[in-house]
């Protein structure tokens, strides 16, 4: 069952991209302030997904670090489904024009397998409340 408003406080995580693949960023943002809290990017040659999925990860080990008990918002079904697999399941091409980033996907999931956390990852439900606060506005 989907909740009328999202719940605060709360993380809010997503990743843009131009193009597929493209130039990618992704930050996090507090929900209700939108307070950068943080942002990476951005990379050549990599995919949306690629980049929600890092974002996610990143807001995990964020609330984890600082011992937040918030919700984790994404509006990604893809990125949530890599999280709960613990495993970057892109189909993009690596190349040397994009090994930081496959470094990075590498570290994100080494990060999921060694940890646990007690953050409650929730989908954003967009058609109920508008676009993520993290968005970039580039639609």
């Amino acid at each position: 069952m989907t909740d009328k408003t999202p719940e605060f406080p709360a993380l809010a995580v997503d990743a843009a991209c131009s193009g597929n693949p493209g130039i990618m960023e992704f930050r996090g943002v507090v929900a209700d302030t939108g307070t950068e809290v943080f942002r990476r990017g951005p990379f050549p040659h990599a995919t949306n997904n690629i980049g929600e999925f890092l974002a996610l990860v990143l807001g995990l080990a964020y609330l984890k670090k600082y011992n937040l008990p918030w919700v984790l918002y994404t509006d990604s079904v893809t990125a949530l489904a890599w999280v709960r697999e613990k495993r970057c399941k892109s189909k993009l091409d690596w190349n040397e024009e994009n090994t930081d980033l496959l470094l990075m996907v590498r570290k994100a999931e080494e990060w999921l397998r060694a940890n646990t956390w007690t953050t409650e990852i929730r989908k954003w439900e967009t058609t109920l409340w508008g676009e993520i606060p993290a968005d970039f506005g580039r639609k």
